[in-house]
């Protein structure tokens, strides 16, 4: 059975350790602000899967010790990995799943925002009104 299809009640934890659903409450929190979300986007999406600091301040607006604390959360849960190359610090995503999380979540969210486009659009057109072909770009 697929590691995903098992139910929380199933898996197996450690005695003493919390449960599963709060592990991954724990992990969406380290995900929770959008300077993170971007960093793991920039590093996904970066040559190679990896990053340096200086790619990364490149690519977003905020100063070097936000960003450090930011890349800090996130190794501390375990999405990134961090390597030092001479005098370079190199961010990796941790496992696959990550870039499989994001992306998930994108495609989510996309969803989301097409079915409430629709919904206003309905409204705007009230009752009856006919409805924009499929893929028309008004």
């Amino acid at each position: 059975m697929p590691r995903g299809a098992e139910s929380e009640a199933a898996v197996r934890l450690a005695p003493g350790q919390e449960p599963l659903y709060e592990i991954k409450a724990n992990l969406f929190k380290a995900l929770a602000h959008p300077a993170r979300i971007r960093a793991l986007e920039l590093i996904r999406d970066a040559p190679g899967g990896s990053a340096t600091v200086a790619y990364l301040l490149a690519r977003i607006n905020i100063e070097a010790s936000h960003l450090s604390q930011h890349l800090r959360v996130l190794r501390r849960h375990g999405v990134v990995v961090s390597e030092r190359r001479a005098s370079n610090v190199v961010y990796s995503l941790a496992h696959p799943g990550v870039a499989a999380l994001l992306g998930i979540a994108r495609d989510f969210l996309l969803d989301g925002l097409e079915e409430a486009d629709a919904q206003r659009a309905a409204r705007l057109l009230g009752p009856g009104a006919a409805k924009p072909p499929a893929g028309d770009a008004r």
